[in-house]
């Protein structure tokens, strides 16, 4: 198989916990605890998980919005987390972030066409003419119109910002774009033409996604490969139709349980559903992370950290419930 477009190995972000007059370092934040794993070049890795799992952290850490704890990112083939300030806004333009909150992202004082254009003159396009070019194009691109440029952000719907914001993040013409839940803020009947638009964009530039998101529904319909995390680590990855259709783990599972099914008739698998609390990030449980929280729990559950291993080809689990015997059967 080719080189992965971005490798993550034992990615690790720790937030440290201060306190008293000195503010001395009482604690740590396990927002990202050491999580592994790979994006093809032009593909679609869907990260999914409960609020505060670390996902959107993870995001972050990649693009080095967040520095790493500990652990190594490689893009291309090339380490980027010891790379200087300066070669890294080389490498801005290969990687960007589309935001979750179309409101919050935009500054209200500019207008479309400096929003869109501070990108271009960061990154060094000096020709105003050829910078607005690129603006009117890209807003075509998004489904805007060119005299939308003039506009300020406050004048347009939730989905025409997200679109100005998916916009602004295509203006370098980068390969990796991370977009942290970028539909979550819309109404229901706004997210699928965003997520479309998104995968006409895939196809349109070549791109290459990491979609971080809570919805499952939304995760399967644009992912080829879904990771799973709990309480900073990954606990599943695989195809997007394996996950959903054969899920292993036991919090996927519960997950997956949560999802609405339009058919007032089918009965609910209580089994399935999801009780209690997520533990603290800051006081996170010993063992399996998920083990407070499992009706599958076994004593050995409670005391050793499964590995995250590969149990059938491609399919990846941190669970005790597959052991070794069963791997690749």
């Amino acid at each position: 198989m080719n080189q992965p477009l971005l490798q993550v190995n034992q990615l690790k972000k720790y937030f440290p916990i201060t306190g008293g007059i000195l503010a001395r370092k009482i604690g740590e934040v396990k927002a990202v605890d050491d999580v592994s794993f790979s994006v093809h070049h032009g593909e679609t890795l869907g990260l999914v998980g409960e609020s505060g799992c670390g996902k959107s952290t993870t995001g972050r850490v990649l693009l080095r919005l967040l520095e790493a704890t500990d652990g190594d990112i490689l893009f291309e083939g090339q380490s980027i987390t010891t790379l200087s300030s300066k070669q890294m806004k080389k490498l801005r333009k290969e990687m960007q972030l589309i935001f979750q909150d179309p409101y919050a992202s935009l500054n209200p004082r500019h207008t479309v066409e400096k929003i869109l254009e501070e990108p271009l003159i960061v990154h060094g396009i000096k020709d105003k003419q050829e910078r607005k070019k690129r603006i009117r194009e890209m807003l075509s691109v998004v489904g805007l119109d060119s005299y939308h440029a003039s506009r300020y952000p406050h004048q347009f719907s939730g989905g025409q910002r997200q679109r100005i914001g998916i916009a602004r993040g295509l203006m370098t013409h980068p390969k990796l774009i991370i977009a942290d839940e970028p539909v979550s803020a819309l109404d229901v009947s706004i997210q699928s033409q965003v997520l479309n638009l998104l995968k006409d964009l895939q196809h349109k530039f070549d791109l290459t996604y990491i979609f971080i998101a809570h919805d499952l529904g939304v995760v399967r319909h644009i992912s080829d490969r879904v990771g799973v995390m709990y309480l900073g680590r990954l606990v599943e990855l695989t195809a997007s139709d394996a996950l959903y259709d054969e899920p292993l783990h036991p919090y996927t599972k519960s997950l997956l349980s949560s999802v609405p099914i339009p058919d007032p008739n089918l009965p609910i698998n209580d089994d399935e559903l999801l009780t209690g609390e997520m533990p603290s990030p800051s006081n996170p449980p010993k063992g399996c992370a998920f083990h407070t929280r499992c009706k599958e729990c076994m004593d050995m559950c409670k005391t050793t950290r499964p590995v995250f291993k590969e149990i059938k080809p491609n399919h990846y689990v941190a669970c005790h419930l597959y052991n070794d015997e069963q791997a690749h059967s």
